[in-house]
């Protein structure tokens, strides 16, 4: 294959990813238990997916790539509805430490059964060995832009 035709194929790559991402998360938002965001979703997830004690918002705002204020206005979101609680970090008095709670990780539980009769519809349609199959690939292409980032 040519520079120019793989080029072209790489960026078709990235451009179905982006249109898939921007499906998925329609559909998620969509699916979601009232009250819960995308946004608000992606944190919890977060914390449960890496099994995390705490996180602070500028860290969390670097991973998701947003804004601090953005950033904070997500966990602000999830704090009124006690999912997250934020506590002075005891190590640099001036920030902060956000931790999932016990109904953060029991609301992320229902955002991922929610999505569930989607998951199985998609299995159904391509098959769960083309989802084995692609998940080497994009655990590859995604280590590879995170690192780029840092």
């Amino acid at each position: 294959m040519s520079q120019d035709d793989a080029l072209r194929t790489s960026f078709q790559v990235l451009t179905e990813i982006a249109i898939i991402g921007h499906l998925a998360d329609t559909a998620l938002a969509q699916n979601l238990p009232r009250g819960l965001s995308v946004a608000g979703f992606g944190v919890l997830n977060h914390f449960v997916r890496l099994g995390l004690d705490g996180e602070s918002p500028a860290r969390l705002a670097r991973v998701f790539q947003v804004t601090k204020g953005a950033m904070t206005y997500t966990l602000q979101r999830l704090e009124e509805n006690r999912l997250v609680t934020s506590e002075p970090d005891p190590e640099d008095a001036r920030a902060k430490i956000v931790r999932i709670t016990a109904k953060g990780r029991r609301m992320r539980e229902r955002g991922a059964d929610s999505v569930r009769p989607g998951m199985i519809a998609l299995l159904n349609a391509i098959g769960a060995d083309e989802f084995a199959r692609a998940l080497p690939f994009l655990v590859k292409l995604r280590q590879v832009l995170d690192a780029a980032r840092d």
